[in-house]
Parts: structure tokens; C-alpha cells; sequence
């Protein structure tokens, strides 16, 4: 049984990792609240980017800008958004856990024939795939601490000019979208080659026809021009994501972590004022003993 200077000292222990885990619930939930605003403002603007550039397609007779052209994969860039800390639950072990399956089921033979090279934002995802050998070809630290447009702009036109180079002939990116503060999910998106849909007119009664833009200048002319920025939309949105993910995964991990001290911290304490109490009563009854002993002698 553990002696009372021992759980004294566990209790002291506890009571200040306590305190650190409060005072990081608090910065994480302020961090959220700046994150979440963020990525529910911009989500409107990418869904009306989005928009715009399916209506044009659908408008272009003959696509022939190379980032919507489909071609030949024989190389593929993985871009794995991980976090720079730790102590967010399991923000990145899921998405870690993840990318590896994916990467031996869905990039099996990509993987096997040295035709698929990993890009890292994060710390966390460059350490964990580096240490086990994976082909990480460069990494972007300490982004999420100073998240700002022109990195992203800066990542994404490296991908881009990599892929125009023909260096690498599809981007996939693996990131966790934020649903809630409890709630992150892990997803893949190709980013390039552009995925498009040319949505044929419906003639289905009781539908609504769509609707035809008049476009000044000329429709390949503003797809030219739309491409790139929708690029950059769709970046800076994941690492939005991203962020707002990793914070409400750290304050959900650190609000858990201060409920399970003060459970500790019961327990402990019913384990010391017990000891206390055996160690009381043993020197009551030494006393008595000796009491009697003396009488006895007397």
C-alpha cells in the first residue's frame, strides 16, 4: 500500500497537470471560436466559386486547359494535413491511421513502384511517415501557427506548377473536416487534376431549366483566369478545416483530461484520508497498548 507521502505527493501531481489542462482547454475553446467563424465564412464563398466554375464547364464545348485535362497517371502526390502539437486526442493518429491504409489498398501499386511521393503540412504527419520510411518528399511546419493566405497561395502553386510540369500526374490531399467541436472527419479530395461534371440541360417536366449566363470576355478566357483562384480556394478551405478540427479535438482531449483528474483526485484522496485514518488509529492503539503495559508493570 502506498505510504501517505507518496499519495500526497500524487495528489500535488495531479492538481497542477490539472491546472494545465484547464488552462489549455480555455486556449483551445478561444482558438476554436476564431477557427470555426473563420471556416463558416469562407464556406460560402468556396460553394460559390464551386458553383460558378460547374456552370461555366457545363457551358464549354471543348475543355482544353491542362488542369481539368485527364491524363495518364503515372506518378501521384500525396499531401498529408496533420497538426504541428500534440495533445489533441485522436486528431492525427486517425488520420495517420488512415492515410497508411490508404496508401496500401487504395496506392498499392503507386507505393510499390516508387511512383508516389508524399507532401507533409505538419509536424506530426512529416515525423510519423518519415520514421517509417514512407516517401515524404517535403514538409511544411509551423503553418497553423501563423496560418495565413499566402502560404497557402505558396503551397498550392508549387503542386500546381509540379503537376503543369508534368512531374507528378494527380494531387490528393488526406485532412480532417470540421463537423463539430466532438466531431472531425477524416476525407481525401483530388485536387488536380480538376474533377468536373458537365451537367447535361434536364428536360424532365415540373424541373427548373437552368439557367444561361451571357460571359464577357469569353468563357475560356474566364476559365483561364477562375481555375487558379479556385485552386487557391480549395487549399486555403482545407487548411481552415483543418484548423478548426485540430482545435476542437484539443479542447474536447483537454476538457476529458481535467474531468479525469478530479476522478483521480477523488479516488486518491478517499485512498489518503484512509491511510491517514489506519495510521491514527494504529498509534491510538500503540498508545493504549503502552498504557496498559505500563499499568501492568505498576
Amino acid at each position: 500500500m502506498a505510504t501517505l507521502r507518496e499519495i500526497r505527493r500524487r495528489i500535488v501531481g495531479i492538481k497542477s497537470t490539472q491546472q494545465i489542462t484547464k488552462a489549455m482547454k480555455m486556449v483551445a475553446a478561444a482558438r476554436l471560436r476564431r477557427a470555426q467563424d473563420a471556416i463558416f465564412k469562407f464556406r460560402p464563398y468556396a460553394n460559390t466559386i464551386t458553383h460558378l466554375l460547374d456552370n461555366l464547364i457545363s457551358n464549354i464545348s471543348e475543355l482544353n486547359n491542362p488542369l481539368i485535362q485527364v491524363r495518364e497517371v503515372n506518378k501521384i502526390t500525396l499531401v498529408v494535413v496533420t497538426s504541428d502539437r500534440g495533445l489533441c486526442g485522436s486528431f492525427n493518429s486517425n488520420l495517420l491511421r488512415f492515410t497508411e491504409e490508404y496508401i496500401k489498398t487504395e496506392l498499392k501499386n503507386y507505393y510499390q513502384s516508387n511512383n508516389l511521393e508524399i507532401v507533409c503540412i505538419g509536424k506530426k504527419g512529416h515525423d510519423y511517415l518519415s520514421r517509417r520510411k514512407y516517401p515524404v518528399i517535403e514538409s511544411y511546419l509551423n503553418v497553423f501557427s501563423n496560418l495565413n493566405y499566402e502560404k497557402s497561395s505558396e503551397i498550392i502553386s508549387k503542386l500546381t506548377n509540379n503537376y503543369l510540369d508534368k512531374k507528378t500526374d494527380k494531387v490528393i490531399f488526406i485532412y480532417n473536416e470540421f463537423r463539430s467541436v466532438i466531431s472531425q472527419v477524416v476525407k481525401t479530395v483530388q485536387i488536380l487534376p480538376i474533377q468536373v461534371e458537365k451537367k447535361e440541360e434536364t428536360k424532365i417536366s415540373g424541373l427548373k431549366p437552368i439557367i444561361e449566363f451571357i460571359y464577357e470576355p469569353e468563357k475560356e478566357r474566364i476559365l483561364s483566369t477562375l481555375l487558379p483562384k479556385y485552386l487557391d480556394v480549395q487549399m486555403w478551405r482545407i487548411l481552415l478545416e483543418s484548423n478548426a478540427s485540430e482545435q476542437g479535438a484539443r479542447m474536447t482531449a483537454m476538457d476529458n483530461a481535467t474531468e479525469n483528474a478530479k476522478e483521480l483526485l477523488k479516488v486518491l484522496s478517499l485512498s489518503y484520508n484512509k491511510a491517514r485514518q489506519a495510521a491514527i488509529t494504529k498509534e491510538l492503539l500503540e498508545i493504549v497498548a503502552g498504557a496498559d503495559a505500563m499499568k501492568e508493570q505498576g
